[in-house]
């Protein structure tokens, strides 16, 4: 573990908000145990283990019953600790792989399987050095054959640049954190509203409302965030997901605690029928629906 890594909060608190039943953790990771998976040679930062086993309780501990396991950057595109998740889940996870761009469509029908039903294009500059552009096409259209989506991570002053890609891509797109804002910007500024007008404009592109522990300024209970999600949410409840992003890699300045993560959702979701939407009928209509 990197010596200026965080790990994550070891005793959250139990939340006050009941999630519907059914309720899904949209995004979150497992990272090793590096004895048994080992991190990749190429990752930009080295986390602590974060295991299945305690994924799982924390997903039961919080009162969900399903995960969404997402490859992160530390482990490269070697998948085998996120496909061991899944496989070990009884049917309660699926997964976003991270794929080399020659991937056959073989190995994807073997991910595929083991519960994958996506891939994830990072394009933070911090995390993960930039690829062709022809590369991202070659994966998108292997994995279009498979009914996959494809999930987004950018921060918000990139998404211009990257919107000619994204209108290449021929599959449903889910684009992480909110597309990244800088909060201090306000809901109002132009890379927010831009990040507005590609959900408005394109019905195959969802996103997740999560992380406003990543991008609050003033720190717990994030109420500088709030209004990203609630104005997203109300604005695209059929096309919103929300997750923990557990084990929260990469966090500088405290170790979130799920409990307040979780007391967070009806801020941004305040009725019944939001959180339904948010929480069980979208999720399971993208990825369990086969």
């Amino acid at each position: 573990m990197d010596d200026n890594y965080i790990p994550f909060h070891p005793n959250p608190s139990k939340p006050h908000f009941v999630v519907p039943a059914g309720a899904v953790d949209a995004h979150c990771h497992v990272f090793g145990p590096a004895d048994k998976f080992p991190y990749a040679p190429s990752r930009k930062y080295t986390p602590c283990d974060a295991t299945k086993e305690q994924l799982f309780a924390l997903r039961d501990f919080l009162g969900f019953s399903r995960n969404v396991i997402v490859q992160a950057s530390c482990h490269g595109s070697d998948n085998s600790a996120m496909v061991d998740a899944l496989k070990s889940s009884n049917g309660r996870a699926r997964g976003i792989a991270v794929v080399k761009h020659d991937i056959s469509i073989g190995a994807l029908q073997e991910l595929h399987e083991a519960g994958i039903r996506g891939v994830r294009f990072n394009f933070v500059k911090r995390l993960v050095d930039a690829a062709p552009k022809e590369n991202y096409i070659n994966v998108a259209n292997k994995v279009a054959q498979l009914g996959w989506h494809i999930v987004i991570y950018f921060e918000a002053q990139d998404l211009a640049g990257l919107l000619p890609l994204l209108a290449e891509l021929p599959t449903d797109l889910v684009v992480d954190h909110m597309g990244t804002p800088k909060v201090a910007n306000g809901i109002e500024h132009p890379d927010f509203l831009r990040f507005i007008d590609l959900l408005e404009n394109n019905k195959r592109v969802w996103t997740k409302v999560t992380c406003p522990e990543r991008l609050s300024l003033t720190g717990p209970p994030y109420d500088d965030v709030v209004p990203f999600g609630a104005e997203l949410v109300e604005r695209f409840p059929d096309r919103v997901l929300w997750g923990t992003d557990w084990p929260h890699p990469n966090m500088r300045t405290h170790a979130p605690d799920d409990g307040m993560l979780v007391d967070y959702i009806p801020r941004i979701a305040p009725t019944e029928e939001l959180q339904q939407k948010l929480l069980v009928d979208n999720p399971m209509r993208l990825y369990w629906a086969d």
